[in-house]
């Protein structure tokens, strides 16, 4: 018996109206982070993957200011003035970020760095903009007046953003944002996937409050795509002895069923239907292709039922 594919028609984006499709393409390493990802990206290698991007199989894009510190944003919109401007039907996405130099997450920061975006992507409105990272300052801070988030909802009213999110770590700390009614769309990175799910009762509040959900980083910035052997990193860092332990264990089941371990890690979020989208990063042309072919991998139930005893996965 198999499980059914997931669809990949698209799907609405909560109440923003844009319609977006359950991958979204991950633009963070084409920003070139080897201090993050532990790889380079060189420039020709971003280009040739954001034009196959624009003609590929998934049309809601990520990217943020903080990637390669507006890298990411610029090779995105080199590519953009090549196409003429947003091909028709896709969605891009960017977050606002403090300034990483000093640190500066203020208000007058915020406009910096979507006026940035703006300037780098060649677009004259910005459809999505995430406040990123707001756990690098206190909550009051970020919400007082005149600060980050009421200058963002002033960029809205100016008609510079279309529609505004919030995507950040800690899942309490996420949650208080999602509480406030101000946001439209949430991302929650690292924090649902085959080895943890700490981000389980995030999805039931967003869906009880009507904010769209997006879950990024389901390899666990990688190593549930290349395989705990191969790439031994969890959250941009090594990963913890338990994790390598359960991960190990995870792909003797995956290879005992003959299933690829990153077909399994793509489609436990897939399958997640309070889920809209989920983030891939992507650096290379062909991954387009090889990540539509996890997403309708045929798993066998009894994989997804010895994966969920062994993991005590949450069941939706």
């Amino acid at each position: 018996m198999l499980v059914p594919n997931p669809p990949l028609a698209e799907r609405q984006l909560g109440t923003t109206g844009l319609l977006v499709s359950p991958i979204c393409v991950g633009c963070a390493p084409l920003g070139n982070m080897p201090e993050t990802f532990a790889y380079s990206v060189a420039e020709e290698q971003a280009l040739a993957t954001v034009r196959a991007i624009f003609s590929g199989p998934f049309r809601f894009i990520d990217t943020a200011a903080s990637y390669g510190d507006g890298e990411s944003e610029r090779r995105i919109g080199v590519v953009l003035r090549e196409l003429g401007g947003l091909p028709p039907g896709f969605v891009l996405a960017t977050k606002a970020d403090r300034n990483l130099q000093s640190g500066d997450f203020s208000g007058d920061q915020m406009r910096r760095s979507v006026e940035r975006s703006l300037r780098l992507l060649g677009m004259e409105k910005l459809q999505l903009v995430y406040l990123h990272d707001p756990e690098h300052q206190p909550y009051e801070y970020i919400m007082e007046p005149g600060g980050a988030v009421e200058v963002l909802r002033r960029c809205k009213e100016e008609g510079l953003i279309e529609h505004l999110g919030v995507a950040g770590g800690p899942i309490d700390l996420m949650s208080r944002y999602v509480e406030t009614g101000l946001f439209e769309v949430a991302i929650s990175h690292n924090r649902y996937t085959l080895l943890n799910q700490e981000a389980d009762p995030f999805w039931d509040l967003c869906q009880q409050r009507g904010v769209a959900t997006v879950n990024a980083a389901p390899y666990g910035s990688g190593m549930l795509a290349k395989g705990p052997r191969a790439y031994p990193r969890y959250m941009y860092g090594e990963a913890p002895e338990e994790y390598m332990q359960k991960a190990l264990h995870v792909q003797e089941l995956c290879d005992r069923h003959q299933v690829p371990l990153a077909a399994l890690a793509l489609q436990f979020s897939l399958r997640d239907t309070r889920i809209v989208s989920t983030i891939v990063g992507m650096t290379r042309a062909e991954r387009l292709d090889e990540t539509l072919k996890l997403a309708q991998t045929p798993i066998p139930a009894e994989l997804w039922e010895e994966v969920e005893d062994y993991l005590k996965l949450p069941h939706h």
